[in-house]
């Protein structure tokens, strides 16, 4: 068994995809109408075979209230990593990405959270 997909909700498909593609690099695998949302997958440019990342809408809502809650928490929905934390900040930074934690030492581990303007905060590692 093997991981093939995880989603993550957000309020605005669109804007979504925009800011997932554009501002943090990833691919868009697939765009199928899906009633009236869309099935969005991106995909890391390295690994255009690996896990899908889906754009959920959250019209649900349980989905609504799960979403808000981890965001009123300061709760990162998901990780993702890369290889130079500092670099990709300064990067994300000079894009106007809004960050909750600059890069920070955690035990082994460095971390930084940002704000995806889609209702989520996201969390990066270095790896």
């Amino acid at each position: 068994m093997k991981i093939i997909i995880t989603s993550i909700f957000v309020q605005d498909q669109e804007k979504a995809l925009k800011f997932y593609s554009e501002t943090l690099g990833f691919v868009k695998k697939h765009d199928v109408p899906s009633g009236e949302f869309r099935w969005i997958t991106l995909v890391s440019p390295e690994r255009q075979e690996g896990t899908e990342l889906l754009l959920e809408p959250n019209q649900h809502p349980a989905a609504k209230e799960y979403q808000k809650k981890l965001y009123e928490d300061g709760i990162p929905v998901t990780m993702f990593g890369v290889e130079d934390i500092q670099k990709e900040y300064e990067r994300l930074l000079n894009l106007g990405v809004k960050f909750i934690m600059e890069p920070t030492k955690m035990g082994e581990n460095t971390i930084a959270i940002f704000d995806d303007t889609c209702g989520n905060f996201i969390q990066i590692i270095q790896q």
